[in-house]
């Protein structure tokens, strides 16, 4: 993967985060459930795996290929 690659995914990774921590799409899960509390936790939870997931996989093999 050359640098201009790798800085592109780099940027899109910023933006992903940047949608999944965004107000609108994360009030959508502060609404509690007709069963019991809200998702909120649990998709805060997830989305910050999911993030930091990514950010390895990508700084490994942008560690390999250099």
């Amino acid at each position: 993967m050359n640098a201009s690659n790798s800085q592109a995914r780099l940027v899109a990774l910023i933006g992903l985060a940047a949608l999944l921590f965004s107000p609108p799409l994360v009030l959508i899960f502060d609404r509690p459930s007709a069963t019991g509390p809200s998702w909120l936790p649990l998709y805060l939870f997830v989305a910050w795996i999911v993030v930091i997931g990514l950010t390895a996989w990508l700084m490994e093999h942008r560690r390999e290929d250099g």
